[in-house]
């Protein structure tokens, strides 16, 4: 058989697996479970804060950014694909380009536009969305902790005669920069959870921590152990819980219902059992869960964690 009539036979399995393969990408593409409506959202859960949408804009954003490069780059690859191909009559080397100054500033600026472009508005939107008010409404710390959570509701709540949060001892690892926005006579409440705990309503694993609806809440981040990552989904965001060093941000809840967070950092033998829900009520719904919390005797508030290292300490003095 000649050589021709070789390639030609086994060319014909691979054509004839080539509409099995098309039609099981398209079985993983349309059976992901979305609707035409998630697609705008290129995977990301439907925003339920205030500053989601940022992060979204800017997931879409880069989305764009990359997809116009890839279909640059492959318009590029199947046009020299096509036109540049192999004559079967020529069989001499073509003319090569080396040291073309236009070309080579041309694959060596562009890049950089495109990295500059995509930091200047990263930078942006984290600026904004690590930006702390002086005085937030509501102040919770989230304590991680091999395997599960803990939440101090930093609040002035009636029936908690404890002592006040910026004296506690238990709070004493917070830095003072956290600790003076702390609201007057907070006495507080907590909760606190372990792996095999439910939510009443639906039976989803892991503690559930309360949020008043339309109002600003500063989570103050603690570690009792190793690194953890606080994770609400549909926030859109998550920070890293670090021992001996305190992370902050602020959300506004904007719809109620009760959503899913996890720790997204890998912890230890039980990491996926860090699982609690975030819960999403109105103002007086929120105000009677800490009075109810109160009337369970879950009053003051759990140890937030390591110590703050001298190194950070050092770090935070000169950042005031």
């Amino acid at each position: 058989m000649s050589p021709n009539g070789s390639d030609r036979s086994s060319r014909r399995p691979m054509r004839r697996k080539l509409p099995q393969v098309l039609t099981a990408g398209l079985i993983l593409a349309t059976a992901t479970g979305c609707t035409y409506k998630d697609f705008p959202r290129l995977g990301m859960p439907t925003p339920v804060t205030e500053e989601a949408p940022r992060i979204l804009s800017l997931w879409q954003g880069s989305w764009a950014a990359a997809l116009a490069t890839g279909v640059l780059v492959w318009g590029l690859i199947i046009w020299s694909v096509i036109f540049h191909r192999r004559s079967r009559t020529k069989v001499e080397v073509p003319p090569q380009t080396r040291y073309n100054m236009p070309i080579e500033t041309l694959y060596t600026v562009v890049p950089l536009i495109i990295v500059s472009v995509l930091f200047y508005f990263t930078a942006r939107d984290e600026s904004k969305l690590l930006h702390l008010d002086d005085k937030p409404a509501h102040t919770v710390n989230v304590v991680g902790y091999q395997w599960s959570w803990g939440f101090n509701y930093i609040e002035d709540v009636k029936g908690s005669d404890k002592d006040d949060a910026k004296t506690a001892k238990e709070l004493e690892s917070i830095p003072d920069k956290f600790r003076d926005a702390f609201p007057s006579n907070a006495g507080g409440v907590y909760d606190v959870g372990t792996p095999g705990q439910r939510n009443p309503q639906n039976n989803n694993p892991g503690p559930t921590l309360w949020l008043p609806k339309g109002e600003k809440v500063r989570f103050v981040l603690t570690s009792r152990d190793v690194i953890h990552s606080f994770w609400v989904v549909p926030f859109l965001m998550k920070q890293d819980v670090i021992p001996g060093h305190t992370n902050a941000f602020e959300v506004t809840p904007n719809k109620e219902g009760t959503f899913m967070g996890k720790c997204a950092e890998l912890c230890g033998v039980d990491h996926s059992r860090m699982l609690f829900n975030v819960k999403v009520v109105s103002p007086e719904r929120y105000q009677k869960h800490l009075e109810d919390l109160a009337k369970k005797n879950q009053t003051g508030y759990i140890p937030a964690g390591i110590e703050q290292t001298k190194h950070e300490k050092n770090r935070e003095t000169n950042n005031l």
